[in-house]
């Protein structure tokens, strides 16, 4: 069985975010995809198997199974197409926790995937967040995922240099968008953080731009935007609005191809 290395939001190796996918040809044990997360020790890893004319498609971070994930659903599209496990003039639809989403082809080197929104309601700040995060937010707001911040400048976005210990012990579902407006070609910045499910910080989150495109698209005035994560390997986006969706567009690239000698419904085999 193969297990492959992604790079996604990135048109070149060792840039965006890196996912393990992983392609079944049947359900695993939940606990043998978890200790794979585990080892692979990437903000997540896919794992998913043909079901009903599309995929089943779960997200392992190295220490919790998390509900939605961009990045992993970017990187496992590029590979279905990549290895021929879909005809690549056919669109791939995924059933997971949050939902159908799909992936499309662009026609341009970009890929299309369709999220549902996650639009943040304001509230107050969760106590000892602006300690944790080292600035005072202009806006605090949540969703069924996340704490969202957004701070003044993106200089401040980029100086962030989180207490992740003290952020950890702030109550969030998930974990904490911050974001910013951009000085740069792009619309808006962000960083994301994730002590909790065992990712100090998620270099591209695509997850995240289902809630921040709804927040910047609402204050600036427009429906298409362009999106920067400004991690040490960053990453770029283009987004679009819709009535009730979010389509994010990004690249992808393979960067690794290894074989796994552990079963998915336990045993081993020797190398």
């Amino acid at each position: 069985m193969n297990l492959y290395l992604v790079d996604a939001f990135t048109g070149k190796p060792f840039g965006g975010n890196p996912a393990g996918v992983c392609v079944l040809d049947e359900p695993a044990e939940e606990a043998w995809m978890q200790r794979v997360a585990m080892e692979m020790n990437q903000a997540e890893t896919a794992f998913l198997h043909p079901e009903d004319g599309g995929y089943r498609l779960r997200w392992f971070s190295p220490v919790a199974e998390v509900d939605l994930c961009g990045h992993a659903t970017l990187a496992s599209a590029h590979l279905l197409w990549e290895q021929g496990h879909v005809p690549e003039n056919r669109d791939i639809r995924f059933r997971t926790k949050s939902g159908e989403l799909a992936a499309s082809k662009n026609g341009d080197g970009w890929i299309r995937l369709d999220f549902p929104q996650e639009r943040v309601t304001e509230c107050e700040a969760p106590a000892g967040l602006a300690e944790a995060l080292g600035v005072q937010p202009v806006f605090v707001g949540r969703n069924r995922l996340d704490v969202f911040a957004e701070v003044g400048s993106e200089e401040a976005l980029i100086g962030l240099s989180p207490d992740f210990g003290a952020l950890k012990r702030v109550v969030t579902p998930r974990g904490f968008i911050v974001t910013s407006r951009s000085g740069g070609a792009a619309d808006f910045a962000s960083r994301c953080f994730f002590p909790g499910i065992g990712v100090d910080e998620d270099p591209v989150t695509g997850s995240a731009h289902c809630a921040l495109t709804p927040y910047w698209a609402d204050k600036l005035g427009k429906t298409s935007l362009r999106a920067i994560q400004r991690s040490k390997r960053q990453g770029e986006l283009k987004l679009t609005l819709t009535a009730d969706r979010v389509w994010i567009y990004g690249q992808a690239v393979t960067t690794l191809r290894g074989e796994w000698f552990s079963k998915p419904n336990g045993g081993s085999r020797e190398a």
